[in-house]
């Protein structure tokens, strides 16, 4: 059970200067921010039905520089992304009218490839899978630091920007090919339908094929930060990225080398 989001040693993380949020209550309608050079705030939608969680998160995001869009439930964040789409949804599993699994299979079967970071209280792995299946990119656990939320939401944000990240060709091993321009993969004649995060991490595997990147490496490549030993947010991607890769009787791509990571190679 969630404990009050103003308590400081757990559920948002609120510290230092974060810990002087504004008053709730107050107006949350959605601007276009502009900072004095000139950038456009990136929008982030927030759904979740604790009123609590949604408002400190909002007002957390905004301190931080972004233009928040709130949403009380599911039926309400699918209006919200069709009416005007963000640039990043942060969105609550359990809700009512419209659930966040919903949200997501909803979205991508409507090609809309709008990050989306996951907020569920269930910590069983099969759970997680179950958002990366419908869609997500990226999860995090309640109670969560919001520290960490941050990271995970600048990793998303920075991954969906076009500019400069994007490699044209293909790249190959064995019968696994990877267009990383148009960002398609193929496993023989068949293509994998892959989320962002997936794709990222299944173009980093090949790029470095044969080579062992350790854990570390491959959380500071993909999410832009190291979660620790004790995170299975990497394991879970390869496990849900290995259902997609390797079906049935196709030859075992993705290794994993105990202690160390990951590897691709042929077999």
């Amino acid at each position: 059970m969630w404990t009050h989001p103003c308590d400081r040693k757990l559920t948002l993380g609120v510290r230092s200067r974060r810990d002087r949020l504004p008053a709730s209550g107050a107006s949350h309608a959605v601007l276009t921010l502009v900072s004095h050079d000139g950038v456009v705030a990136d929008r982030v939608l927030v759904a979740d039905d604790d009123r609590a969680i949604r408002e400190s998160l909002v007002r957390a995001l905004e301190l931080e520089g972004y233009a928040v869009v709130p949403a009380s439930d599911g039926a309400a964040a699918l209006a919200c992304v069709r009416d005007d789409p963000p640039d990043a949804i942060v969105l609550d599993v359990m809700m009512p009218s419209v659930d966040g699994l919903t949200v997501c299979r909803v979205l991508r079967a409507e090609r809309n490839r709008t990050p989306i970071l996951m907020l569920t209280a269930r910590t069983e792995t099969r759970d997680r899978v179950a958002g990366l299946d419908a869609g997500a990119d990226d999860y995090l656990p309640k109670p969560f630091d919001l520290d960490e939320l941050l990271a995970r939401l600048r990793a998303l944000l920075r991954r969906a920007r076009p500019d400069g990240e994007i490699e044209s060709g293909e790249q190959s091993v064995a019968d696994l090919r990877i267009d990383g321009g148009a960002r398609r993969a193929w496993r023989g004649e068949r293509e994998l339908e892959l989320s962002k995060t997936e794709f990222d991490l299944l173009e980093l595997l090949v790029e470095n094929a044969g080579i062992v990147l350790d854990h570390s490496t491959i959380y500071d490549r993909i999410w832009g930060y190291d979660f620790g030993p004790d995170s299975k947010n990497l394991a879970v991607y390869i496990s849900y990225l290995r259902r997609k890769v390797e079906i049935d009787d196709e030859p075992k791509l993705i290794h994993t080398v105990r202690g160390v990571g990951y590897t691709v190679r042929a077999p």
